[in-house]
């Protein structure tokens, strides 16, 4: 038996569809008393505790009831290089850009730097219960060396990519089409399939990148084909107007994307709130994601996406903090605001299907479904421990607690990183 090995013992909750409500029992799996066998890294077993295989009793185990474990979040929209300008004083999108971001962003070439905000980036994202990320790094390729060497010490799953952005910008933060793109593709070619790190292909969105650098974000997409392309899309209608300024004969914004060829099911669209009709439907067919990033969209102004009409037409969905123009780090509170946009908008969105989101849900948007977002067998053994009494406010409010989705109601309102009592990363304890 491996000397990797570890037994955890609490209440369990998974998922293997996108719940509506907790009569959908055909797609969540909750054991009142269950336990995850951990050998190398993942899961080699789980189910209710009084099940446990003869091979595994008697061993030692950690117990961490009466809290609940679930798959550990996912966050598919965050920058790496903006963990020091959360909570920056602006109006809207392109001043707060402009203003803050593409100042902080410069201190990024230095490899000192990039190496030391890696591992605090990190640290915060363990402490928020989040062991996958897909992110984006500066236009300095030493930013994403720096960030996917940290991850892979912490043997932690990390997508992340250069950004590319060649107009637009400070002068201190532009490549060029040519330098863009050789710098990702010598990240594609060092990081793809070296442990649990990926590069994304990254263009950061259509009003930094020239035609030519679009030609070639599609070109890597071509001679990389599992590769995730993220970007932005339809975040701010200033944004929006100067994009088509630039890009006149093109259709809307999503059809910039689509005539380069960046329009795919591997595709990660940040923000998507002022999409057409024509932009939904093409967005549908195309398989691409759409990222909602709620804490961001409010703080900037930005606007309420809509969440039912883009899924009641097909688009794929995702959810994430999108620090530092998202306020938290922490996916519950994510979940929180984002559960209070779409209820001013009448969307109905229960607990159940905001805790699929934020773990299967998000694996499936970046079609990685079979590594993490689950507890099942066989997948890289990624969770954390939910503590309701977290605070003393969520203790009082949890003596009433009746229910699972009670209970992950709470979580969500009134939760934080306290909430988080452990965080695992492929079956060792990180928090």
């Amino acid at each position: 038996m491996s000397l990797d090995l570890h037994i955890i013992r609490g209440r369990l909750l998974s998922f293997s569809g996108e719940p509506m409500g907790p009569d959908e029992q055909d797609k969540f799996t909750y054991v009142e008393d269950g336990a995850l066998v951990c050998e190398n890294g993942k899961i080699a077993w789980r189910g209710p505790w009084e099940s446990l295989p003869e091979k595994f009793k008697g061993l030692d185990f950690t117990d961490h009831r009466p809290h609940l474990i679930v798959p550990g979040f996912i966050d598919c929209h965050i920058h790496f290089p903006q963990l020091q300008v959360v909570g920056s004083y602006a109006g809207s999108l392109l001043e707060w850009l402009n203003t803050y971001t593409f100042v902080e962003e410069q201190r990024y070439s230095d490899a000192d730097l990039a190496a030391a905000m890696a591992s605090r980036f990190l640290d915060q994202l363990v402490s928020h219960g989040t062991t996958t990320a897909v992110a984006f790094g500066s236009v300095h390729k030493v930013s994403c060396d720096a960030l996917l060497g940290e991850a892979e010490k912490r043997n932690m799953r990390m997508i992340a990519g250069k950004v590319m952005m060649d107009r637009n910008a400070p002068e201190a933060l532009l490549d060029t089409p040519q330098t863009g793109y050789d710098d990702t593709k010598a990240l594609l070619e060092t990081w793809t399939g070296r442990g649990r790190c990926e590069v994304a292909i990254t263009p950061r969105f259509a009003l930094t990148s020239s035609e030519e650098q679009m030609e070639i974000s599609g070109a890597l997409m071509r001679e990389f084909p599992n590769a995730i392309m993220q970007t932005h899309l339809s975040e701010n209608h200033d944004e929006i107007a100067a994009v088509m300024a630039l890009y006149p004969h093109c259709k809307d914004y999503t059809d910039v994307y689509e005539q380069y060829g960046l329009l795919t099911d591997k595709a990660l669209f940040g923000h998507t709130i002022h999409v057409s009709e024509r932009e939904t439907a093409r967005l549908a067919e195309s398989g691409a994601v759409a990222v909602f990033c709620p804490t961001s969209n409010l703080f900037l102004g930005s606007g309420s996406y809509d969440h039912a009409r883009l899924s009641a037409a097909g688009v794929r969905h995702a959810i994430a903090t999108d620090i530092g123009g998202g306020t938290s780090w922490s996916m519950l509170r994510t979940l929180d605001e984002g559960y209070k946009i779409q209820n001013c908008l009448g969307n109905r969105y229960h607990p159940l299907r905001s805790f699929y989101q934020a773990t299967l849900g998000n694996a499936r948007a970046i079609n990685r479904e079979s590594e993490v977002g689950t507890l099942d067998i066989g997948t890289e053994a990624d969770f954390i421990v939910l503590n309701v009494h977290a605070t003393s406010a969520m203790a009082l409010r949890a003596e009433r607690i009746e229910t699972l989705s009670e209970e992950l109601f709470v979580l969500q309102t009134m939760g934080d990183d306290r909430a988080v009592e452990a965080t695992y990363i492929a079956g060792n304890k990180a928090k």
